[in-house]
């Protein structure tokens, strides 16, 4: 059942002898004068029994408990003892230093709860909510710059030796567990032992560098993964399709046929065979397996997710955050992130700033439809050291292409393109005939020296990118552009705040982190720029005091010389 805190405190709180030790501009200060403000215990009924249970511990203290562990970067052992020993802690709580406010287990049962209830991003909107209300965010229209940053995920990313044993080894545990044995007993009886050691590859005594050996070790790795699949869907039988029982069979099933799927086939003799390459979205980790291998460019990889976010560029406040595959491309969720964002700030959207990822036909037109212009960058055409398409004069009326030479071409021929995001367009390919470029001066450094003759692909929103191209080399563009970096600006304080290393496994917990560290970041910038205006108001006080008193003293010294 839901508790409450009085908004009132008590006379043994440290509040009262604290503050000036504590720093009046710190921000345990800054939450122990607005942390009622903030939350209210009502904002959490949801996660509670309305009408039966014990009283729980104040979910608006414990709210600002996930604050300060976000803060301080703290686990959840160290945010219990804080609670309990750290004055500032307490001093931003409001608990008195002979008080234990909540175990490790309330916490951590709080923010599951949170999770849960698909309410990961509550705080983070609190936040905001608050910021709207002190007028520091203004509603008027804005304008947002996006970008994103990796996470490295918290999953062990092994080889696919180590990837399909563990696979076994999750199956293994489950059906244990429902055979009520242990997973050394259950392993032993069907003949899995070597799977209930710590390591998989100890338990072979081989030359791992002779691909014979490791092709014995393969054979029986996939041999024993079909095997245990087996008892799995002997196992699954025996319970209803809907239970509780047949979920995990089918969770854990499914996972080790994915691996096996994607690592593994067979030849045409039936032996087992490592495929090469990288199968597309390929699991990267048991223990966590919505990680992914991504690209920050084209040398930098990581492993884990991306994490996504728009930022109001005026007062720099984070708008909405989202957690990406670390495979996704930038933009997948830039109309969301944009759409949230203008409902997160109750303010209509002006403009959209980001940079050569989110300059795609798909984003403008996105832009084009929901009202709000786009500034970013188009992408760049490939320097090869051949005449580029921006050469080429297109004539979209005409439906003709003339070259640098001055050849005309007004023949084409339909080209579908398909975007990763589902998206087909039509566009036209014009071909300049083999006399045209056989005998041209500039062929050396036009057409490729395998064809025969120069094509130029011309999308079906050319129009389109022309005008964005046009308005790139304008000075407004410049101007505009240049705030693009508040979000490089908001993703460094949000990387000191240790997103950068996912510290749960899975999407939805990385973006409780994510959001957690957004709401850290926005509050420390208003308790910041609060604290310089405040300290701006009182310095302009006492020059105009000292002025006063100034201008009091020459005319007394002047009445008294007359």
């Amino acid at each position: 059942m839901l508790g409450k805190r009085s908004p009132q405190g008590t006379l043994f709180t440290v509040e009262n002898r604290l503050r000036k030790k504590v720093g009046q501009e710190s921000f345990y200060v800054f939450l122990a004068d607005h942390r009622h403000e903030l939350f209210r215990d009502e904002d959490f009924a949801m996660l509670y029994c309305s009408d039966n249970g014990r009283t729980s511990v104040p979910p608006s203290l414990l709210g600002t408990a996930l604050l300060l562990q976000a803060f301080d970067r703290a686990s959840d052992q160290e945010a219990t003892e804080r609670a309990q020993f750290d004055q500032r802690w307490q001093l931003a709580l409001g608990i008195s230093d002979d008080e234990v406010p909540f175990a490790k287990s309330t916490l951590c049962l709080f923010r599951n709860q949170l999770i849960v209830h698909k309410e990961a991003k509550l705080i983070f909107h609190k936040g905001i909510e608050y910021l709207r209300k002190q007028g520091f965010v203004k509603r008027h229209k804005i304008r947002l710059a996006l970008d994103t940053t990796p996470i490295f995920g918290k999953g062990a990313v092994e080889d696919t030796f180590n990837m399909l044993a563990e696979g076994l080894r999750q199956l293994l545990r489950v059906l244990a567990d429902l055979a009520s044995q242990k997973p050394e007993e259950f392993a032993r009886l069907h003949d899995f032992g070597r799977y209930a050691q710590p390591s998989f590859k100890g338990t072979w005594s081989i030359n791992w560098d002779n691909e014979k050996e490791r092709q014995t070790v393969l054979d029986s790795l996939v041999a024993d993964c079909g095997r245990i699949l087996s008892i799995a869907s002997s196992t699954l039988n025996e319970y209803p399709a809907a239970s509780q029982q047949a979920n995990q069979i089918l969770e854990a099933s499914e996972l080790l046929s994915k691996l096996l799927a994607q690592d593994v086939r067979r030849t045409d003799s039936e032996k087992a065979e490592i495929i090469n390459g990288v199968a597309k979205d390929r699991i990267i980790s048991v223990h966590d397996p919505e990680m992914r291998h991504g690209h920050k460019n084209a040398t930098q990889r990581f492993d884990g997710y991306k994490a996504s976010l728009s930022v109001e560029t005026e007062s720099q406040v984070i708008a909405d955050v989202d957690v990406l595959p670390a495979n996704a491309h930038d933009n997948t969720n830039a109309p969301i992130l944009v759409a949230e964002s203008a409902k997160n700030l109750d303010a209509p959207v002006e403009g959209v700033l980001g940079d050569g990822a989110y300059g795609s036909v798909e984003a403008r037109l996105d832009a084009q439809a929901e009202g709000y212009t786009l500034t970013a960058p188009v992408g760049q055409l490939p320097q090869n050291g051949r005449l580029t398409k921006d050469e080429f004069k297109i004539d979209l009326e005409n439906e003709t292409v003339t070259c640098p030479a001055g050849q005309i071409c007004s023949t084409w021929y339909e080209q579908r393109t398909k975007t990763k995001r589902g998206t087909t367009f039509k566009n036209k390919c014009f071909m300049f005939s083999v006399a045209q470029c056989g005998s041209c001066p500039l062929r050396s450094g036009c057409v490729r020296p395998d064809a025969s003759r120069r094509t130029i692909s011309v999308h079906e929103h050319e129009e389109l990118l022309q005008q964005a191209k046009a308005f790139q080399r304008t000075d407004e563009y410049r101007t505009i552009y240049r705030q693009r970096v508040v979000a490089e600006h908001r993703i460094a304080r949000l990387i000191r705040l240790g997103v950068r290393k996912a510290r749960y496994f899975g999407s939805t917990k990385v973006l409780f982190q994510l959001a957690m560290a957004a709401a850290v970041a926005n509050l420390t910038l208003f308790a910041g720029s609060h604290l310089f205006g405040a300290s701006f108001v009182l310095f302009i006080l006492l020059m105009s005091i000292r002025a006063v008193s100034s201008l009091t003293r020459m005319t007394y010294r002047r009445f008294v010389a007359a």
